[in-house]
């Protein structure tokens, strides 16, 4: 058995960043950046108000000065001559600053009567003007790679850019096996169960910004792996689920070993998620979870997601963990690290985790209640409740 590091090592090995494709930027909320953008024009491409009032020169910016009125700047709507010596033009918020004109005294500040203007006798150090590319200029850039989300999207659209280079999504096929998993809505025999893993697995792979293609159940056949592995043979990760053990009807590894699977390890020394195994085959990479429903998701969570987001290009990282203290007591662990089912909960700004004492992994019950994996690192001693321990968000 290797480590869930060596693992997450051995897989990021064997992913490959998609390749780009360029789509309008109203498709790009959660794609990945594959060039970076650059600005094509200055934003403000103006000197603009940045408050309702009157834009005079500096010269006349004096308590008590009167000044006359000779026109009106909008948004869009510029005012097209130049404000002279003793001049005020009347401005509204993101509108042009006009020739001639220096600042923009806000409307609090002034009393009008008619066409004219009395500024008051406390005078604004602020110019309340938005300098031209005061956000960017023309060619800035947002680099790559990036998640995209909607702040950046404002910022792509205001640099008058409409489309963007991105990473294709990764495709994901999975594949439960067993032929004692029926489909929800199914009539199983009283020897089987419903299939549920492949549903979690779905949600978690298309919240991580993948594609993803659920495959028929496969039987315990060696010929039903193999149609489904055929089947499954254009995506860019193979997810099996079940048959990855040493039992008489898991196949998984001796068919995918017949179709060309280029082993990158089999069983890690983790709990729950033992029997995990990954690997090449033809152009995918295959990962193969354990049955265990619990076990199936928590090494979607583990591995999965953190191959996805290599493979989307965002870098090779782990899973983030978070810091926490323990809320009540937990024994030793031994020699396979724990991904325990937790509750985190805040008090005065403190983390506080407790761990169920439930941990089967075939209870999705428990699952449902936690939203947290608290980590037991290999041989872990005993901990008392106050210890501080690391968690993985779920």
């Amino acid at each position: 058995m290797i480590s869930v590091d060596e693992a997450l090592a051995r897989l990021f090995d064997i992913c490959t960043v998609m390749p780009s494709e360029t789509i309008p930027l109203r498709d790009a909320m959660g794609r990945v950046l594959a060039d970076p953008v650059r600005a094509t024009r200055d934003q403000p491409p103006f000197a603009a108000s940045a408050m309702d009032g009157y834009a005079i020169r500096e010269a006349d910016h004096r308590a008590s000065a009167t000044l006359k009125v000779v026109g009106e700047a909008a948004a869009g709507h510029a005012f097209d001559r130049s404000v002279r010596d003793g001049q005020a033009v009347r401005i509204f918020t993101g509108a042009p600053l006009p020739d001639g004109a220096d600042r923009v005294v806000i409307q609090e500040d002034v009393v009008r009567q008619g066409e004219q203007i009395t500024l008051g006798d406390r005078l604004e150090n602020n110019d309340n003007v938005r300098a031209l590319g005061q956000d960017f200029h023309i060619g800035d850039e947002l680099a790559a790679p990036r998640l995209l989300g909607p702040s950046e999207l404002a910022l792509i659209a205001a640099m008058n850019v409409p489309k963007v280079t991105v990473t294709r999504r990764p495709i994901v096929a999975l594949i439960a096996t067993g032929d004692e998993l029926v489909m929800p809505g199914g009539n199983p025999r009283p020897d089987q169960i419903i299939a549920s893993n492949s549903f979690a697995l779905a949600a978690m792979a298309e919240a991580a910004g993948a594609e993803v293609r659920v495959l028929p159940i496969a039987a315990d056949t060696e010929k039903a792996l193999r149609f489904a592995l055929d089947m499954a043979r254009e995506a860019d990760l193979i997810v099996t689920i079940g048959g990855a053990s040493v039992g008489d009807h898991d196949l998984v590894g001796r068919v995918a070993g017949d179709a060309g699977l280029k082993l990158a390890f089999y069983k890690i020394a983790m709990r729950p998620g033992k029997p995990l195994m990954a690997g090449r085959l033809g152009n995918s990479v295959l990962l193969g979870l354990p049955g265990n429903p619990v076990s199936a998701i928590v090494c979607g969570q583990l591995f999965m997601l953190p191959m996805l987001r290599a493979m989307r290009g965002l870098g090779m990282q782990p899973t983030q963990s978070l810091p926490a203290i323990l809320a009540d007591d937990v024994q030793a662990n031994g020699a396979r690290a724990h991904y325990m089912r937790a509750r985190v909960e805040w008090v005065d700004d403190k983390a506080l985790i407790h761990p169920f004492l439930r941990q089967d992994s075939a209870l999705l019950s428990v699952l449902t209640e936690a939203n947290a994996l608290l980590i037991r690192p290999v041989e872990d001693a005993a901990r008392p409740k106050g210890t501080a321990v690391r968690y993985i968000k779920l």
